[in-house]
């Protein structure tokens, strides 16, 4: 049995034994799960995917006279301001409303220019009061210039996803990106066995006020995301068979970097935002080690047919990870040829460099002040 203090304690004299979560399922395989948990403190996990439920609280600071903000564009793409006088919310996948406007562009390609330290152009339309008098304003703003520029998340880091294919005949284009006619191929979004979320399958380990890595800085875990739902139904190891649970994410923008927040777009259905998110799981007794021996053989996604336009789509089973990333999955006998949507080399460099900040002393763990709650059912919205 370990404690967080005993291991920041560890962290900070440098001398913490910080394994990747690929280096320790090589040192499983070796040696064995005990052996394994006696010489590792901390695990690191790591992802880069799409997570379009994403966005940026921004903080602009007064004019002079000052303005109540209702309606804002920055770089053409709206961003909320039904806030205080000047705070902004900028969503991921926010498009123009211009129709001269690219709508390959959106909110989270204006992220990652603020990241990177990039002027954006900012148009700003007010209420004018009394306590307020200035009815407009145009100017441009960088990271530096805006008081807090921080990602507030409502949903990252799905525990398990889905496996899209197209059993239509005509090219279908969704957030997996464009799936081919006739099974043409199979898109999935989920690293496998490196991924967070799979490796504390119970949130036991992490939870509210977790200390995690976000776009290249440092992030916490504020709540369960939007569409929690721990309750799907699980394997023998505790791993889900589909969507499960998610996080809700929180993290200085201003300590970012530009290669670990992306804007992208998906053809014919919008923009989105790639973001890195890395977890480290301290190994306070074997139990940990023992969630983490997981391999891509022993854990499955559902394959299901976006062809059919419902709530509920028929799926053609299930389908392990080592099978999606050989490549080719087999639908009623067809080979299907496959491909992630999340970079696997990237959610590995993501791992690989949390651990040297543990290494160096430059990130300790944290307590969570609460659980994440495990009893959430995912409820279907009913027209009424």
């Amino acid at each position: 049995m370990r404690t967080i203090a005993e291991i920041n304690d560890k962290i900070s004299n440098k001398k913490a034994v910080v394994w990747t979560i690929t280096e320790l399922k090589a040192r499983i395989i070796e040696t064995s799960i005990t052996q394994a948990a006696k010489e590792v403190d901390v695990i690191t996990t790591g992802t880069f995917e799409p997570m379009e439920s994403s966005g940026a609280i921004i903080n602009l600071g007064h004019t002079d006279p000052p303005i109540k903000i209702r309606s804002c564009w920055l770089d053409g793409i709206p961003a909320y301001s039904g806030f205080g006088a000047v705070d902004l919310y900028l969503g991921a996948t926010q498009i123009a409303e211009d129709a001269e406007e690219p709508k390959e562009r959106g909110g989270g390609h204006v992220i990652e220019d603020l990241i990177a330290g990039k002027s954006v152009h900012l148009r700003a339309i007010g209420q004018v009061t009394d306590c307020y008098p200035r009815g407009s304003f145009e100017t441009t703003i960088n990271r530096e210039t805006i008081n807090q520029f921080y990602l507030f998340n409502p949903r990252n880091l799905y525990q398990n996803f889905i496996v899209g294919v197209n059993g239509g005949d005509r090219p279908l284009f969704t957030y997996l990106g464009p799936l081919m006619p006739n099974l043409g191929n199979a898109v999935y979004s989920n690293p496998g066995a490196i991924s967070p979320l799979f490796n504390d399958p119970d949130l036991e380990i992490i939870g509210i006020g977790s200390r995690i890595f976000l776009g290249g800085g440092i992030g916490y875990i504020t709540w369960e995301g939007t569409q929690h739902f721990p309750l799907q139904k699980r394997l023998s190891n505790r791993t889900p068979i589909g969507p499960a649970a998610t996080l809700a994410l929180i993290g200085d923008a201003k300590q970012m970097q530009p290669q670990w927040v992306r804007g992208c777009y998906l053809k014919n259905y919008g923009p989105s935002i790639m973001l890195g998110v890395g977890i480290p799981l301290p190994v306070l007794n074997e139990k940990v080690v023992a969630n983490c021996s997981i391999l891509d053989q022993d854990i499955v996604a559902p394959v299901v047919d976006f062809s059919i336009p419902r709530r509920v789509r028929p799926t053609f089973g299930l389908v392990s990870y080592a099978q999606l990333k050989s490549g080719q999955i087999k639908i009623e006998g067809k080979r299907v040829r496959t491909a992630p949507l999340t970079s696997i080399f990237l959610s590995h460099q993501i791992a690989l460099e949390l651990k040297e900040w543990i290494e160096a002393g430059q990130f300790t763990l944290t307590e969570s002040v609460a659980q994440l709650p495990m009893d959430r059912n995912f409820l279907p919205f009913l027209e009424r």
